[in-house]
């Protein structure tokens, strides 16, 4: 805040007496822009930076509000180099939530057409509610994240007839997943994480396919350094053997405003979301969901799809709305 501010300013027609309070509410103003300009600094950066930078990061598009309150309290107490920070802390905003990565059209023709549908089940919790979900919309491939034992068992039984491939790390809580498919797998080693991230090559009609299953610790409090690592782990795994076309698709615990994230995004993926016009749609927490929100449930894809018909479900039992899309699988061009 500028402390050289005096109580007195000058206008066209000499000077005028601020209004009462209105220190009060320049101290406000500054203190919502210094919060805010903290966080858009790290965005700026390219850097995720520390608790709580990564955890509101996540969350970008909403400091709007406390921005445009902020400016509001800057003109009610006629700061106006206080108004002038604001209009620049909101330019900055306007441009960093617009949507991030590449898009286009493959240049090869088309040879095979897959739904791919990705869903978060909390604990298994919202198991039932998804396989009425994949019944429903009868993806190609599913990807399950948080699919414990008890999960595993009911995807076993009530859709195996339907999808007799799959590729899976098993385990309780948080730490399962699978990938369900009606193409032939070929496992492969997947990814190495705290939870369970696996892989598999699909046999699309005649064309390998990499799917890679996406689920690293969220960026709690304290382990902001671990939820880094992993993420990187995806992109290495992403940036291999890119002459294959590949699905990654899951919890990623990130949006396009995690720098770690965006790192992901360029090893030449796309997201689905993007190309289909979808972005920022928020997949959780799924109560407030899509009012308040953040979109960290993705698909994305290499240079070889294209994508149509991407769309946010909402799922019962489970605090992550799943993401499904239709993909077209061109030759390489």
């Amino acid at each position: 805040m500028d402390t050289a501010a005096a109580e007195w300013t000058a206008t066209a027609d000499g000077p005028e007496r601020r209004p009462p309070g209105w220190r009060l509410g320049a101290w406000c103003a500054g203190l919502l822009l210094a919060g805010v300009s903290v966080i858009v600094g790290f965005r700026a950066a390219d850097s995720d930076g520390i608790t709580p930078v990564p955890q509101v990061l996540a969350f970008l598009p909403w400091l709007l509000a406390p921005t445009a309150l902020a400016l509001l309290l800057t003109l009610l107490s006629r700061w106006w180099l206080g108004t002038l920070w604001g209009v620049v802390v909101l330019g900055l905003l306007a441009w960093f939530i617009e949507p991030y990565g590449k898009t286009g059209d493959p240049a090869g023709r088309p040879v095979a057409e897959l739904r791919v549908l990705t869903s978060n089940v909390e604990f298994g919790q919202g198991t039932g509610s998804l396989v009425a979900a994949v019944r429903r919309e009868k993806p190609d491939l599913v990807f399950v994240q948080e699919c414990e034992y008890t999960c595993d068992a009911r995807l076993k039984a009530d859709l195996s007839r339907d999808y007799p491939h799959r590729s899976a790390v098993e385990g309780g809580g948080s730490e399962g997943s699978v990938i369900l498919s009606r193409h032939p797998l070929r496992p492969t080693e997947g990814v190495r994480a705290t939870m369970g991230m696996p892989g598999a090559i699909a046999d699309v009609h005649g064309h390998p396919v990499r799917l890679q299953l996406a689920h690293p610790m969220p960026p709690l409090p304290g382990q902001v350094d671990l939820w880094n690592r992993e993420l990187d782990a995806v992109r290495d795994a992403a940036a291999a053997d890119q002459g294959t076309p590949l699905v990654l698709a899951g919890d990623f615990n990130a949006s396009q405003d995690h720098a770690a994230f965006r790192r992901i995004l360029d090893t030449g993926l796309y997201d689905a979301a993007r190309l289909d016009g979808a972005d920022r749609t928020a997949t959780w927490p799924a109560p407030t969901a899509p009012t308040f929100g953040t979109q960290i449930d993705h698909v994305l894809v290499s240079e070889e799809f294209a994508a149509d018909r991407t769309r946010v479900l909402d799922l019962a039992d489970t605090d992550h709305r799943a993401v499904v899309t239709d993909l077209t699988l061109h030759e390489n061009g």
